[in-house]
């Protein structure tokens, strides 16, 4: 086999099982409907509160509970009323404000 169709299904594999560790997993609703009932997660109007308060007069445009490394992951989209789409992640289970950045 010629060394650079090895080295191109080497890279290949390699970049697939990056891919797959840097991953998150969404949650579908019942699953976070689960979670929040056995208290392993804050409901989402509190996470809600935390990101308005940050940014008053904000719009949310998303929201997404990820699975990442074991830990659960409130995603939050908002546009500013400067209309500067804000993304910031919370820790499902304490609330505490993990990323705040401008979104492209």
């Amino acid at each position: 086999m010629n060394i650079n169709v090895r080295f191109s299904q080497l890279l290949a594999l390699m970049l697939c099982a990056c891919c797959s560790l840097a991953s998150a997993r969404d949650l579908g609703q019942d699953e976070a409907l689960r979670l929040r009932e056995r208290g392993e997660i804050l409901p989402l109007e509190d996470i809600l509160k935390f990101a308005l308060e940050r940014y008053p007069d904000s719009k949310l445009l998303e929201v997404e509970l990820e699975e990442k490394q074991g830990a659960y992951v409130y995603e939050v989209e908002l546009v500013t009323p400067q209309r500067v789409v804000r993304e910031l992640k919370f820790n499902a289970s304490s609330g505490n404000l993990t990323k705040d950045k401008e979104d492209d």
